[in-house]
């Protein structure tokens, strides 16, 4: 195999995928109707070209040796169609990352509604950082390995383990096809409106996942969440439980958290037992939760435990997960992937840790499919309740794709900002980037902490907000 192409090349996965197989020597080509950064500013220092649109000519002009076909492709897409008809070798994402970069390596899954990319990450920079050279893909730019992807000598691979489905020819989902041997799952929730009916099908696919894990294997569990604890009774292999505080079932369990400037400091207990006091560089409980994760997954792969926490400071990160993109005059700007109700509360109960006595102002775009629904219209009224003034922005009425059928109840940016005001809160609702700058630059004092909430580009909005900052600062102060 000499050349790759890829259909919807953009995707965090797809476009990871296509830089491992281009730092091996391989030809590859992509196609993708929307390229953001940071994935775009990725693949275009990777020396990949990518062709802006779906045409057959993409594919038929140079015929690659193989296409690999994301799952935002739908099926009347005219290059994925000129592909399969003229008889070129195709694969799904999941199963060309399976059968060209996992296969034969140990398979270290990380699944679960929240906490993916940064779960993964922390387990690739531990192995890493204590000899083990892993091979990892993760749906981020990772700073510690500045790229979403890793192509080691040793014997892991950690992969982010997705429950969307896997291609408009395949439905499984996506973390079927890895063949997991340790097996996370940080938690289960309703999401992905778009192809699940309700909780109980999405509870239903990690019980398939959890059932596939073999006799030898390990799942690393937040058991002492009902859905987790749920999907992974009956586990045919050994479960370690993980949760932070409580009394439960868990096995390993984090302890007197204590944030500050620079991160958070906690004690790892195992049956009442203190075990050591890690120094986490980050803050939340739910990055806390993310990082017992990792310590369990490097334990069961026979690390010793010294070797864990000493390596546990050096973790750098992930872009778009409270990565702070500027300070101006005193106001920090954050940026954030969140854009799930329960995403968006932990994230914004770290800021309130993080930075304690000032005012945290949250911006948050309903980008997802499932967001511009109906379906946590009440749950995101409760969960800005760590922000001191929060702008919701506008949802565009553009077309839902569902599979579960036609949706008819859409979120309400306004409907969210009265109900946050009802309960006593600041809260706008704003049409469009620059008029949210505007607003934003009107209310804003130094010592602000503005955070935006968003799955997607969100208009470039942090450098917008920085360069108006930016500009008056001068002004006022200059040099």
């Amino acid at each position: 195999m000499r050349h790759v192409h890829f259909i919807a090349i953009a995707g965090t996965g797809m476009g990871s995928l296509a830089g491992l197989l281009k730092s091996r020597g391989l030809e590859v080509t992509g196609s993708d109707s929307d390229v953001y950064p940071p994935m775009s500013t990725a693949l275009e220092a990777w020396g990949i070209p990518v062709a802006k649109g779906f045409r057959p000519q993409n594919c038929l002009e140079r015929l690659p040796d193989l296409v690999v076909i994301g799952n935002a492709v739908r099926a009347d897409n005219p290059e994925a169609r000129a592909a399969i008809e003229a008889g070129l070798p195709y694969l799904s994402f999941p199963d060309a990352l399976y059968q060209h970069a996992i296969k034969g390596k140990h398979s270290v899954v990380v699944a679960g509604t929240h906490g993916k990319t940064t779960t993964g990450s922390i387990i690739a920079t531990l192995l890493f950082e204590t000899g083990r050279d892993p091979s990892m893909l993760v749906g981020g730019i990772t700073a510690n390995f500045e790229g979403s992807f890793r192509d080691g000598a040793g014997p892991d691979f950690v992969v982010e383990g997705d429950e969307y489905d896997t291609a408009f020819f395949d439905k499984t989902p996506k973390f079927l096809h890895y063949h997991a041997r340790t097996l996370v799952i940080t938690s289960v929730e309703f999401d992905h409106a778009d192809i699940y009916r309700d909780l109980g099908q999405v509870k239903d696919e990690f019980r398939k996942l959890v059932q596939s894990m073999p006799a030898d294997g390990a799942v690393i569990a937040a058991v002492e969440e009902p859905n987790v604890a749920d999907v992974v009774a009956g586990a045919p292999c050994r479960v370690i439980g993980y949760a932070v505080d409580g009394d439960g079932d868990a096995e390993i369990r984090a302890r007197a958290l204590r944030a500050s400037q620079t991160g958070t400091r906690f004690e790892l207990v195992r049956d009442r037992r203190m075990l050591a006091r890690p120094e986490a560089p980050f803050h939340g409980r739910h990055n806390v939760a993310n990082a017992l994760a990792a310590i369990a997954v490097l334990e069961s792969r026979g690390v010793p435990m010294g070797e864990i926490v000493a390596a546990l400071p050096r973790y750098a990160g992930v872009k778009r997960r409270q990565e702070v993109r500027g300070e101006v005059d005193g106001v920090t700007v954050i940026d954030d992937f969140a854009h799930h109700p329960t995403a968006v509360r932990e994230t914004l109960a770290a800021m309130r840790a993080r930075y304690p006595g000032r005012r945290v102002i949250a911006v948050f775009e309903p980008r997802s499919n499932t967001s511009r629904r109906s379906d946590f219209q009440h749950d995101y009224a409760r969960a800005f309740g760590d922000a001191d003034h929060v702008v919701v922005a506008e949802v565009q009425e553009t077309p839902i794709y569902s599979a579960t059928g036609e949706v008819t109840e859409r979120f309400s940016a306004r409907r969210l900002a009265s109900d946050l005001q009802a309960q006593g809160g600041e809260a706008v609702a704003i049409d469009g980037v620059d008029a949210i700058v505007d607003h934003l630059f009107s209310v804003h004092a130094p010592g602000d902490v503005i955070i935006t909430l968003s799955n997607g580009a969100f208009g470039a909005i942090w450098d917008k907000l920085l360069d108006r900052l930016g500009a008056v600062a001068l002004e006022t102060d200059p040099v």
